[in-house]
């Protein structure tokens, strides 16, 4: 069945403005300023002593502690992340006058879950880095055909495999306008990797990692629901839950092809 996108577009905006909305919001910010400090501070704690006084003006935000403190900050802050999206995709794949609430079941078997999406996610993007590397469409077509993996494997509680199968499968017939979903992220993401040098040459480098993950988590929060809704929508058109879902799909909000 084909994608309408328009309805995903308007749908995914109305989630956006929900309770799982703004946990979603205030979670990626949390998640981006945590990386964020840690990565600096990371780099910043490994150079010489000579060229981290040196190189310390032009950093961003960063944290009291030592580099190998926030090294390990940043490794428990990945598996972390793939804990948050996976509560989050439960969250949003429900009818829309339940978003107000969180599900009772957000949290089950998120050890394993957590494991899948961590796993998998290293999995997709050294798939798209690998396809981009190649006359850039193949990685594009990657990044359309797993758009739904997280979904996939947090929702219907699929495998690893499965759950990349399940997104293969579910992006078929739709790749096209699904594609354009994709290149509007690639977009943003290069046009928002120029804010933090501008603040660089204007000696204000926190101001610039501050700037930089406010604008991207407000883009990305109703990009993401945006996918929540477009997976809702084919997962209906094609009658099927999945093994395992975490309830009823959103028939009601949900455009019939």
């Amino acid at each position: 069945m084909a994608l309408h996108l328009s309805h995903a577009v308007s749908d995914g905006i109305r989630r956006t403005l929900t309770r799982t909305g703004g946990i979603l919001f205030a979670g990626l910010l949390l998640v981006q300023f945590a990386t964020q400090a840690a990565v600096n501070t990371a780099v910043l704690g490994y150079l010489p002593a000579d060229v981290s006084g040196q190189f310390s003006a032009n950093v961003g935000i960063t944290l009291p502690v030592t580099g190998p403190v926030a090294l390990a900050l940043f490794c428990v802050l990945l598996p972390l992340s793939a804990a948050f999206f996976a509560v989050v995709a439960r969250a949003l794949a429900r009818p829309i006058e339940e978003l107000s609430t969180l599900p009772a079941d957000a949290t089950r078997r998120l050890g394993r879950t957590t494991v899948r999406l961590f796993v998998g996610g290293i999995v997709v993007t050294f798939l798209i880095f690998l396809g981009t590397a190649f006359l850039v469409v193949p990685g594009l077509f990657f990044a359309v055909s797993f758009l739904f993996f997280v979904f996939a494997i947090a929702v219907e509680d699929r495998g690893l495999a499965d759950g990349l199968g399940r997104s293969w499968a579910l992006a078929r017939g739709s790749r096209l306008k699904l594609f354009g979903i994709v290149v509007l992220a690639g977009v943003f993401g290069g046009g928002i990797g120029v804010i933090a040098p501008l603040f660089d040459l204007a000696g204000a480098p926190v101001a610039g990692d501050v700037v930089t993950i406010v604008v991207s988590v407000v883009f990305f929060t109703p990009y993401y629901a945006v996918v929540a809704s477009a997976y809702l929508q084919l997962r209906d058109d094609r009658g099927e839950t999945g093994h395992g879902a975490s309830g009823p799909v959103d028939a009601s909000g949900t455009t019939r092809l």
